[in-house]
């Protein structure tokens, strides 16, 4: 197994280093539509946490707009995406080396976190929170929904 191989899980690391949630909706809008992922992980399988993911991602898209967000890169927000990351990592890498996709996942994820944070900060001064917010949505929602399609099949059953 190359690099080449975890790709999918580097990418959806990058994913979560802008938007903790959206890596998990949009595997559980995966799920959702009949489309199976490489790595096997039982959680994914479960609705509570294929509606939870959603609700989550819908929660953090609008929270972020709020004057009271949080960084990214607050504790809280770190451990966030190193779970997201790590979960969606591992359920993209090849079967048997869901270890390995989480952990390229997570290690993608955490630096990229403070990159994209100094770019959003950059924008929000230019452009405002609300609009560089929804700017940054439309790119990281698309980039994981592209990710996860990409990465994966649809269901034989």
């Amino acid at each position: 197994m190359g690099l080449r191989d975890l790709l999918p899980s580097i990418l959806i690391g990058a994913v979560a280093s802008a938007r903790s949630m959206t890596p998990m909706a949009t595997l559980a809008t995966a799920r959702l539509a009949g489309r199976d992922t490489t790595g096997h992980l039982a959680l994914l399988n479960r609705p509570v946490f294929k509606y939870g993911a959603l609700a989550m991602g819908v929660g953090e898209l609008a929270g972020d707009k709020m004057k009271t967000a949080p960084d990214r890169t607050v504790f809280l927000g770190l451990l966030a995406r190193v779970m997201s990351a790590g979960i969606a990592g591992a359920a993209l890498a090849p079967r048997g080396s869901e270890k390995e996709g989480a952990a390229v996942a997570v290690a993608t994820a955490v630096p990229l976190a403070y990159a994209t944070l100094a770019v959003r900060k950059q924008a929000m001064a230019r452009m405002g929170q609300t609009r560089s917010g929804l700017i940054e949505d439309a790119l990281i929602v698309a980039a994981g929904a592209a990710i996860v399609a990409l990465a994966t099949q649809r269901s034989s059953t």
